[in-house]
């Protein structure tokens, strides 16, 4: 620059323009503290993501899920057919099978609480039902522990 003469930039911030008197590097500072607090602004405005991802559960549903299966849980009947059962509970959260002295058993694990907000269901968020030869015996943690 030459003896007196100041150099003037212009800077658009929103709808307003802003006459800066300065040196390039005042007006790169400037522009630098602009876009750090819009950026900043941005990061904490409460974005909200809604995810959208086929099969995603949201806690109303698992809620959902939690209630229907207590309630149809509560109206089975021992001697049921595993096949009935199902058509009324659906694809269980788990499921265990094996045999014993010639007998088959068949263990479905519905969910029925909550434990743990991690997003996927454990073991101890859900009520056992046991079938032996596709004969619903009993459900429950103790019926479980009695045929493992």
């Amino acid at each position: 620059m030459h003896g007196d003469m100041v150099q003037y930039n212009t800077i658009l911030v929103g709808a307003d323009v802003v006459a800066h008197r300065g040196t390039k590097e005042k007006l790169m500072k400037r522009l630098t503290l602009i876009t750090t607090a819009l950026a900043t602004t941005l990061a904490l405005s409460g974005c909200v993501i809604v995810n959208g991802e086929p099969g995603w559960v949201g806690s109303s549903d698992w809620e959902r899920e939690q209630k229907r299966n207590s309630e149809a849980i509560a109206n089975l009947d021992i001697g049921m057919e595993r096949s009935t059962v199902v058509g009324r509970l659906g694809t269980p959260s788990f499921s265990e099978a094996y045999t014993r002295e010639g007998d088959e058993y068949r263990v479905l694990f519905f969910r029925t609480r909550h434990r743990h907000s991690d997003g996927d269901t454990t073991r101890d968020e859900t009520t056992p039902l046991v079938f032996k030869n596709d004969t619903l015996i009993g459900w429950g943690d103790e019926v479980y522990a009695s045929v493992r």
